[in-house]
């Protein structure tokens, strides 16, 4: 089993409910399971600004799939929420990102692990050091030390989605 950590991002078609569709899929996933869901973040989008803000989280799952079949599997996803890609960084219904896939740096023309944008997101480095406060990327940099460099995109703490993994660790 191999851990990998996802990022989950929506800004269209109620966002929480694309998330909740979007982590019980996850959680169904073949020789997969979810180890635990961050909170929900809003923030304000990266790119075009003419867009709603998005709602973002990350999840931490043990899988035995390869790269590639996993961000088939994401992808997949991603096609049953009706996600269109039309606009490079543009509004969405889904986003679902393999993060970090164990200790593998994977750069080919499908897939770049860890994320390219990682270091530079903190809607994708905060839900990352709630899910694991000492997480460190191949190369040994720690998130939490790239939390605190980061670029303030207005992140703000969502309430717990009822039902959710997160509901469960209390609240603000």
């Amino acid at each position: 089993m191999v851990d990998a950590y996802i990022g989950l991002g929506s800004n269209l078609a109620d966002p929480l409910s694309q998330l909740a569709g979007a982590l019980a899929r996850l959680a169904a996933l073949p020789r997969t399971h979810l180890v635990a869901q961050s909170p929900f973040y809003a923030s304000r989008p990266v790119g075009p600004q003419d867009q709603p803000d998005f709602v973002n989280g990350a999840v931490h799952l043990q899988t035995e799939l390869a790269p590639l079949e996993l961000l088939d599997a994401l992808q997949s996803i991603e096609q049953a929420h009706q996600r269109e890609r039309i606009q490079r960084w543009g509004p969405r219904t889904l986003d679902l990102d393999l993060l970090i896939y164990g200790t593998q740096t994977i750069n080919n023309d499908r897939l770049t692990v860890p994320h390219v944008e990682l270091v530079n997101r903190d809607f994708v480095l905060q839900p990352l050091l709630d899910l694991s406060p000492n997480l460190q990327l191949p190369d040994g940099r720690r998130v939490a030390d790239l939390r605190q460099q980061c670029v303030d995109n207005g992140l703000r703490r969502l309430h717990p989605v009822p039902g959710s993994l997160a509901s469960s660790g209390g609240d603000d």
